[in-house]
């Protein structure tokens, strides 16, 4: 039996990007929910929307490719997961793919968020936001 060779396993200063845009990501919106007056929900949906925009313009695609999952896995990456599976659709199918590309594409991640929802409400006490 060989030893393993992590340091060939894994590329570090992809782990390194990851971390630090992932990172930066969920910066952003710690600075929205401490600075301002938005609600979290909000903010997630501000997120979706933006990662949605720069990924039906394209522009979103280098981040993940320099990012990988540093920048898939935050909520901008979902939005962009959505906007590329309606993109890919349409070309496949037509009009009717912008409308289920984007949900087949995310069907994954939408699952994962019904399910984890649901276990934390059964967890935690929610409370709103003071004004």
């Amino acid at each position: 039996m060989s030893e393993v060779d992590w340091a060939s396993v894994f590329e570090w200063s992809t782990l390194l990007k990851c971390f630090v845009v992932g990172g930066l990501i969920c910066v952003v919106g710690q600075i929205l929910i401490d600075k301002t007056k938005l609600t979290p929900a909000r903010i997630l949906v501000i997120f979706v929307t933006l990662g949605a925009i720069l990924g039906g313009l394209g522009i979103y695609q280098y981040l993940v490719d320099f990012a990988g999952a540093g920048a898939t896995v935050p909520l901008t990456g979902f939005g962009y997961n959505l906007a590329k599976g309606a993109i890919e659709e349409v070309k496949n199918i037509g009009f009717i793919g912008a409308f289920t590309g984007g949900v087949k594409a995310a069907a994954g991640g939408i699952a994962a968020a019904i399910f984890f929802g649901y276990l934390a409400s059964l967890i935690s006490k929610p409370k709103m936001k003071k004004q």
